[in-house]
């Protein structure tokens, strides 16, 4: 297959040529992800171009970086996912915080080395979308257990945080955890506590002696 841009309008206009027995009879759509692309063909089913060696190192690199300061992943096969529907999760995932890339599981592999989630490695198989937390840990779970209730294309492969391989039952756990702001908030009030304790304790000696004059005088007037 081979693919000559015609024109640009968010991804880009091509024409195919292809050697084989079978040829589409129509122009697809090329859509570019970062590194990754992507061909739309007239069933709307989704396939990778190749990627020359500079563009796999660099996608690798990019992911590296990503992964190194993540705190969760979640990896997920996409098989026939139209691009609208992947695009509609890209912008879920930059709603969210949550990087994600479309990358073959051999690149993957090399993208995770070095990072906590090394652990992922034997888990990824086939062509996948990895998914990671930058600031909320439950962040990437929250958008593949949303998106994947009216997109059953969307399969979950592998859990990971902290560092260690999870079931993948536990995606469910995992997108419970608290936001940054949810975390924060509760930080706060558990801060707060005992600040407010201690305000208490202080002001204890004084309201103490403030019933007893009450209670003298009281009593003086009784008399």
């Amino acid at each position: 297959m081979a693919a000559t841009p015609a024109h640009a309008d968010g991804g880009l206009r091509i024409r195919f040529s292809w050697s084989g027995h079978r040829s589409p009879r129509t122009t697809g759509r090329w859509v570019l992800q970062g590194r990754s692309a992507f061909v739309l063909r007239t069933d709307q089913e989704v396939y990778t171009v190749t990627l020359r060696l500079d563009e796999k190192q660099a996608l690798v690199a990019e992911v590296n970086a990503v992964a190194a300061t993540a705190h969760s992943a979640i990896a997920a096969e996409y098989r026939g996912m139209t691009v609208e529907q992947l695009t509609k999760l890209r912008v879920q995932a930059r709603k969210n915080g949550v990087f994600m890339k479309v990358v073959k599981n051999t690149l993957a592999k090399r993208a995770v080395m070095g990072t906590s989630f090394e652990c992922l490695k034997d888990s990824l198989k086939g062509p996948l979308i990895l998914a990671f937390s930058k600031e909320d840990p439950g962040a990437a779970a929250r958008v593949v257990k949303d998106f994947s209730k009216d997109n059953e294309q969307l399969v979950v492969t592998a859990v990971a945080f902290g560092g260690k391989l999870l079931p993948k039952s536990d995606l469910e756990r995992l997108a419970k955890l608290p936001t940054r702001e949810q975390a924060l908030a509760t930080l706060m009030a558990v801060m707060k506590a005992p600040i407010t304790k201690f305000v208490r304790t202080l002001a204890e000696p004084h309201a103490k002696l403030v019933r007893t004059v009450a209670a003298v005088r009281d009593q003086k007037q009784a008399a």
